[in-house]
């Protein structure tokens, strides 16, 4: 092990550093994926919730201990499921900056270059990992808050070359988010590969081809057929076909730069700032080309959704470490004020988009809070505290994108069953296409539910066990609307003592 991998790590750094990091990008509860991820770990804790429509968050929960892990958590402390995920996220924040504090102390040899590598991740967490739909961190809690420190910290073994630690990590990242440690294992065998070069490792090519046929049954060549078509094509990110020039740029001039740390002789680096830059460019460029491959003929739709380009949130992540280091390395040399000067207006700039990206609620999202300076966030409280557990809702099916919503998911916040949204559990159908048929049905009944009348919501309680709506704007008039507030009003369906039970067509346990 070099000098430089064997850096002590400074705690109590890190943790200011967490702090610094949340105070720049902020903290949100059930915003986005988290729509899908807390809902389920809030059944696993109290199973008489969401009696309705759980298929939509639960075909995730089946995949990844990371529910089991909250619920788990929540039940042994005695804590809330709102301050768990806090916590959690918390926790997740501090470790992924201590991974990367590991992996500059593995590339650079200098302070200054490390220190600067810490301070521009910690400016930029929020980034987009160019056109992926992700971003380095997410500013609320999700499987891949534990899966991309776990990822790092797995990857700096391998650099050590500690294979069995790095396989042990790599293995508890795949119980978390066996996506993410895909790829990771696909990077570690580019790594490998390039490193030995034996005609051996050629003859594993068919074996890892010959993988596609334990994949499930719906994975097969032809055109996606709609319901599941809609959805699919909703996420352009999905296809290169879908690319602006401004995407390709983001993806292929991170790796041009990678090309140049790997021949270049930069300053203070170590053996393996060259070995993982080196190895991230054959790692991006067949990510794109098997893209590509599933971009060229609508026969390919069905492998769409492995979405090969997610290898790039690693990329991305990684080549940002390397190039703050180098940033730090010559411009920070004698000038002491070098590293505040990049770090600050990043911040700044970062603290600015985070704000902007949900305008209308607090920078954090408090566990505990009675009241919020968000409406639709006080709504969700209020249906929270003042309807039955067993409760099914109805909600317009495009709310998740309405103005003054900020992606706060009706499920995650109100711990209530809702129809099925067409944006943040359309998502889930991209994923699971045996999900499409209702999910168009669902969506469908809901669209334009904010100008329903009162016969629509008693029409809408024979199809579906509905007993309640959140509605954005005016209440129907002969409707019971106990909560009527700041433009969003609470309302009674006619036809409530429908049991959900009795909608056997439909899942709900």
């Amino acid at each position: 092990m070099s000098a430089a991998s064997g850096a002590r790590t400074p705690w109590v750094r890190m943790a200011l550093l967490s702090v610094a990091a949340i105070a720049i990008h902020g903290y949100h509860l059930g915003v986005e994926d988290g729509e899908i991820f807390i809902p389920a770990a809030r059944k696993l804790l109290h199973p008489q919730l969401y009696p309705f429509a759980t298929e939509f968050f639960q075909s995730h929960e089946h995949l990844s201990l990371f529910s089991p892990i909250l619920a788990g958590t929540a039940r042994f402390l005695h804590l809330s499921m709102d301050w768990t995920v806090f916590l959690w996220y918390l926790v997740s924040l501090y470790t992924l900056l201590t991974a990367c504090w590991m992996l500059a102390s593995v590339c650079f040899v200098s302070q200054r270059a490390r220190w600067c590598s810490m301070l521009v991740l910690t400016a930029v967490l929020t980034m987009p990992a160019t056109n992926t739909g992700l971003l380095l961190i997410d500013p609320y809690l999700t499987p891949r808050s534990f899966s991309t420190p776990l990822t790092l910290i797995a990857l700096v073994c391998f650099l050590r070359r500690q294979y069995v630690l790095a396989a042990l990590t790599t293995a508890f990242t795949a119980t978390i988010h066996p996506q993410m440690a895909a790829y990771l294992v696909f990077l570690a065998a580019t790594m490998l590969v390039i490193e030995k070069c034996k005609p051996a490792q050629r003859e594993r090519v068919p074996v890892l081809a010959g993988m596609t046929g334990i994949l499930p049954a719906s994975f097969h060549f032809g055109p996606a057929e709609d319901p599941y078509r809609e959805a699919l094509y909703a996420r352009d990110f999905y296809f290169l076909s879908n690319w602006t020039w401004y995407h390709w740029l983001g993806m292929l001039a991170p790796l041009a730069i990678l090309a140049w740390f790997w021949k270049g002789k930069i300053r203070a680096t170590t053996p393996e700032f060259k070995r993982l830059s080196f190895a991230l460019i054959p790692f991006g460029l067949l990510s794109i080309l098997v893209a590509a491959l599933f971009s060229s003929s609508h026969s390919m739709d069905m492998f769409a959704r492995l979405q090969p380009l997610r290898c790039f949130h690693l990329i991305t992540f990684v080549f940002m470490l390397l190039l703050g280091g180098v940033l730090g390395e010559y411009a920070a040399r004698n000038r002491s004020w070098a590293l505040a000067a990049i770090f600050l207006p990043l911040a700044i700039f970062m603290g600015y988009v985070a704000r902007e990206t949900y305008p209308a609620s607090a920078v954090i999202d408090w566990p505990g809070l009675k009241s919020s300076s968000n409406p639709w966030v006080n709504t969700m409280l209020w249906v929270r505290k003042n309807t039955p557990e067993d409760a099914v809702f109805a909600v317009d099916s495009h709310y998740f994108l309405a103005d003054g919503i900020d992606a706060h998911g009706f499920r995650a916040l109100s711990e209530r069953a809702a129809l099925a949204d067409y944006y943040k559990d359309g998502g889930v159908v991209s994923i699971f296409p045996q999900l499409a048929p209702e999910w168009k049905q669902m969506s469908s009944a809901t669209d334009g539910l904010n100008r329903f009348s009162k016969e629509d919501f008693t029409r809408l309680a024979r199809q579906y066990p509905v007993t309640w709506a959140v509605i954005h704007g005016p209440a129907p008039d002969g409707m019971n609307c106990p909560y009527d507030r700041l433009g969003y009003a609470v309302c009674r369906i006619a036809g409530d003592s429908v049991q959900p039970q009795a909608f056997t067509s439909r899942r709900g346990q």
